[in-house]
């Protein structure tokens, strides 16, 4: 299992609650020091196959930064692996966690290596994600089996931050105070609830649907930096051997 290394979100201005491209948090994911998005293209891009850099591109273009997810730190990482691949495959750069005993951890067979696409920013508690994520112009959506919104609803939030509990205890009290609204899964059988990663997929399909790539044209080479740098083989060494431009 890979453990993703605690991130501090980054403080900034408030942002207007309504602009064009979305931004990612500042730093995030991080390149190697002193190089910049530039300079890592510039060394890394030839040695890329074309297919390879095509696709990378393509993915990058396509990431959506007004949707996001936040985790109450999920006891089994094999769901938060399958929140971590959910959320790569419906284009979401990055989710949040809220630490609990420990690090977020993910289990490899599950994630299929998307950890290495989708950055989890953790936070130490509560009220730092919510300070972070408002800060950013995020509406924070708990779920909940009577929430008021449905799926459906969800694709018109424009910056939609959803917010999953944990497997055993469900939202933490300081999540749910802080929720601006709440969505619930229609049921017709006899569970009230779905499974946490099952939940995170069917909330994101309705989510995304129909947004576009939002990303700052800043946010879309650092990414694609970062495509780059995880892979060209030995990139890391390559770069090492290089000075900074």
């Amino acid at each position: 299992m890979r453990r993703v290394h605690q991130a501090t979100p980054a403080r900034g201005p408030t942002p207007s609650p309504r602009f064009e491209r979305s931004l990612l948090t500042a730093g995030r994911p991080s390149l190697p020091p002193e190089w910049t998005p530039e300079d890592v293209i510039s060394a890394l891009e030839p040695l890329a196959e074309e297919r390879r850099r095509a696709r990378i591109l393509e993915v990058t273009r396509q990431r959506v930064g007004s949707v996001t997810l936040l985790m109450d730190m999920p006891r089994d990482p094999h769901n938060g692996a399958a929140v971590v691949r959910s959320a790569d495959a419906f284009g979401v750069p990055e989710v949040h966690a809220v630490l609990r005993e420990e690090a977020f951890v993910v289990g490899h067979r599950v994630a299929q290596g998307t950890e290495r696409w989708v950055e989890v920013v953790q936070h130490r508690a509560p009220e730092d994600a919510v300070t972070a994520l408002r800060e950013r112009g995020f509406r924070l959506v708990a779920t909940h089996p009577k929430g008021a919104l449905v799926p459906s609803d969800l694709a018109h939030v424009e910056r939609l931050c959803l917010v999953l509990g944990n497997e055993h205890d469900g939202i933490s009290e300081a999540l749910t105070a802080a929720a601006d609204e709440s969505v619930r899964i229609p049921m017709r059988g006899y569970v009230e609830s779905l499974n946490l990663s099952v939940a995170a997929a069917v909330l994101l399909s309705s989510a995304l649907a129909g947004r576009p790539g939002d990303l700052t044209p800043a946010d879309e080479r650092r990414l694609y930096a970062v495509g780059l740098l995880r892979s060209v083989p030995r990139a890391e060494e390559i770069l090492a051997a290089l000075p900074p431009r």
